[in-house]
């Protein structure tokens, strides 16, 4: 069986940490581990799954959470409750109903304070981590058998009845995923005709009926390329020149997002080298069977900016298509001659150090899957047998993930974000008595988390800003400050500066505060929004430039409405805590920020939600912000406005419920049957309460709260339902843990805020 153990670094001489390890999670398979009730409860989920994955499409991530549940003896002792037609909600309900939830979520904690959970979703992040170590020769050493058996049940979990793939687990089947994944079987050892219900010759049909592999969008271009299945001269230049540019020209690296930036740096090494991985038996039946010509017969020129119609979200204009064959033509020939080589040469050392730097200063875990699994093979590229390669095998666990549905890559780990609104959600509770060591361990871990260095040496010149005092999207190795990580995490350690510290533990010095402040000051740009990573403020007509067709403003970075708002509400707890420490900045800063959403709140009164879905997301996040700053229903007209557009969205359930479809057409879209969302309902009710709804008409609070009530299952946990995370308009992101901490939340502001008998 699977086991998950918690801050382990094991005992491997190429894996370091910054603090012993806290909020790693990592997988082990241990053939004598288990019960044979274990086992069979474990076949059982897995068999449910299968049976119901065309009608949940997410996995519930209960492989974990029995071993947790188990290893603690849990039992729920408290009694269910439910809400009969027509009768009231009451106080001692609403209570019942939330310490069941608390815990229950209370029993899921790691033993380092943290909340395990998934974070995956996007159906093009395991191949290309296949394909690595099939290039380098380490796939059956790092993936034995039982590895491979789970990532081929994850394929067969998440094909499409059509036989495609999707970009994520609910997407319609693009060519991206579906040639991604078709590969990534044939790889694992399936043969063309092989794969549960025919998986593989039911993918290679999708794949030839929509046109053939060469119709795969930019970045599988790419990795097809280095497979030896397209050929470099039919992807868009990526030349590492880039790198050398002075910073004032427009394409300078430095004013990339971070994302894009330390996709695009790999990358371009592995262009500027043309590297293509020896062409082994299996590569030539592959270019026999993805293609609908020979493979020597392709014009690789007249295809490069050839993309299927289900991949096409973000078509290109003339003139980037002119662009970039521009750049092929006037460079390519030049730089792969003598002399020019010698820039090419020049170039190659100067992207590898980025990429060492990157990779040393995020203990190789990097800022995100796709990024670490390209800077692992430009390292590996670069020296088979060095040391910077066998650093990055041995952080690989870090991003291996198993649930009922097999096993994914993680985007990179939601620990510090998860664990931050869990215990917002459990201190809302006000079950102090009841929870109490809960909350210690939590706060221990916010302590252990939190980054308390800057990068070495000359940080701004590698691209990278202050990070000092902020907390990351997952642990602290890893080492990338992010906004609302950073708030939240704040928020939490404020809140719990003022509890007992014989109850939650001493409290985080000041100094350390300060810092933390400091980051979230330095990212709100000039419009008042707040950026998530870097300072936004490069012109946004580069946008243009994109070259990818999956993806939206994935250039350069942006201003969100979820991180102002949780900015928003951590600075004005913070000015009440310490209303000394750059009180005007502070001051100035939340005045900046109000109007930010003000400015951009849209005619019926929603603010799009970048990673969420979407409008009920962000109209939560953006009412909760401005009520931290003291907006109301009746002083101010965005609060209004965010109101009535909630309330009518409002299903005869009492809940609400919207579609990722939101996030790619830009309108609210509701789910299919209108359906109501657990979650989304959580956070619409949240929203609603910061409105001031409770003291002008509490009705439609209360038919929400009653669907959550009635909605716990036996022990207290939350139905899964529909997938609630997004990024980047068209990738969605599952956080399991979502279904516990937002209705919990939801019933502990309502119990707390909402008047009832």
């Amino acid at each position: 069986m699977w086991k998950l153990k918690i801050a382990d670094g094991g005992n491997n001489p190429y894996i370091y940490s910054t603090n012993n390890f806290v909020g790693r999670q990592i997988w082990e398979f241990d053939p004598d581990y288990g019960i044979p009730e274990e086992r069979a409860e474990v076949k059982a989920a897995r068999e449910n799954y299968w049976k119901n994955r065309f009608q949940v499409r997410p996995s519930s991530d209960l492989l974990w959470r029995m071993q947790f549940l188990k290893e603690k003896r849990f039992k729920q002792t408290i009694r269910q409750v439910k809400v009969e037609n027509e009768e009231e909600i009451t106080y001692e309900t609403a209570t019942t109903a939330m310490r069941r939830a608390a815990h229950f979520f209370s029993a899921l904690q790691a033993s380092d304070g943290h909340w395990p959970a998934e974070n995956a979703g996007p159906l093009f992040l395991l191949p290309p981590l296949v394909m690595c170590l099939y290039i380098t020769g380490h796939l059956e050493t790092v993936f034995p058998e039982e590895y491979s058996k789970e990532m081929l049940r994850f394929i067969y979990c998440h094909q499409n009845e059509d036989g495609g793939w999707g970009l994520h687990v609910e997407a319609h089947s693009n060519m991206h995923c579906t040639v991604l994944n078709y590969i990534c079987m044939r790889i694992l050892g399936e043969g063309p005709d092989g794969g549960k219900d025919n998986a593989c010759s039911r993918g290679r049909k999708w794949i030839l009926d929509h046109g053939g592999a060469v119709s795969i969008p930019t970045w599988g271009k790419a990795w097809l390329s280095i497979l030896g299945l397209f050929d470099w001269t039919g992807c868009k230049s990526m030349p590492p020149e880039f790198w050398l540019l002075p910073s004032f020209l427009p394409l300078q690296p430095a004013k990339m997002w971070c994302y894009f930036r330390l996709v695009y740096m790999p990358m371009s090494y592995l262009y500027g080298k043309r590297f293509v991985a020896p062409i082994t038996p299996l590569i030539l039946q592959l270019r026999e069977e993805l293609h609908t010509q020979p493979y020597n017969e392709i014009n690789w020129k007249k295809v490069r900016h050839l993309c299927a119609k289900e991949d096409l979200y973000f078509p290109h204009l003339l003139i980037q298509d002119l662009v970039w064959d521009s750049i092929y033509i006037f460079t390519e020939p030049f730089l792969t001659r003598w002399p020019f080589n010698k820039l090419r040469k020049k170039a190659l050392e100067i992207t590898m150090k980025h990429i060492h730097y990157e990779d040393e200063n995020s203990r190789y875990i990097d800022i995100a899957c796709v990024e670490k699994v390209l800077c692992m093979l430009a390292c590996w590229v670069e020296d088979p047998y060095g040391d910077y390669f066998k650093k990055h095998l041995a952080r690989l666990p870090d991003y291996i993930w198993i649930g009922e549905d097999g096993i994914k890559m993680q985007t990179f780990g939601s620990q510090l974000w998860d664990t931050s609104l869990g215990l917002e959600a459990l201190l809302a509770c006000k079950l102090t008595d009841e929870i109490g060591p809960t909350l210690m361990k939590g706060h221990d871990y916010l302590n252990k988390s939190q980054v308390r260095d800057n990068p070495p040496g000359d940080f701004r010149s590698m691209y990278r800003h202050i990070c000092k005092g902020s907390w990351t999207f997952s642990d602290q190795d890893q080492g990338w400050q992010v906004s609302d990580c950073t708030a939240e995490g704040l928020k939490c350690c404020l809140l719990l500066s003022v509890m007992p510290p014989e109850i939650v533990g001493g409290k985080i010095e000041p100094e350390r505060l300060y810092d933390a402040i400091n980051v979230l000051l330095s990212l709100q740009s000039k419009n008042g929004g707040i950026s998530a990573w870097e300072p936004a403020g490069t012109s946004k007509w580069l946008e243009l430039l994109n070259p990818s067709e999956l993806f939206e403003d994935v250039f350069i970075e942006q201003q969100y409405v979820e991180c102002t708002a949780s900015a928003i509400d951590a600075l004005v707890l913070f000015k009440k805590l310490h209303p000394g420490h750059r009180k005007q900045e502070i001051e100035n800063f939340i005045r900046k920020a109000v109007q930010y959403f003000e400015d951009i709140q849209r005619p019926d009164g929603s603010w799009y939600g970048n990673w969420g879905i979407c409008f009920t997301y962000a109209t939560w996040f953006a009412l909760r912000g401005l009520a931290a700053a003291g907006k109301t229903y009746h002083n101010c007209l965005a609060v209004r406005k965010a109101a009535n557009f909630l309330l009518k969205l409002q299903l005869d359930d009492g809940g609400w419920g919207e579609s990722y479809l939101s996030c790619l057409a830009k309108k609210f879209t509701p789910l299919e049957g209108n359906r109501s969302n657990l979650v989304q309902t959580a956070w619409t009710l949240m929203g609603l309460i910061h409105s001031g709804l409770a003291e002008r008409d509490p009705t439609p609070l209360h038919r929400a709260a009653k669907l959550l009530i009635n909605s716990q299952k036996e022990d207290g946990d939350f139905p899964q339902q529909e997938i609630a995370g997004a990024s980047l308009r068209t990738c969605m992101i599952h956080y399991p843990n979502y279904r516990n901490i937002y209705p919990l939340w939801a019933l502990a502001e309502y119990r707390q805020r909402v008047p009832l008998p």
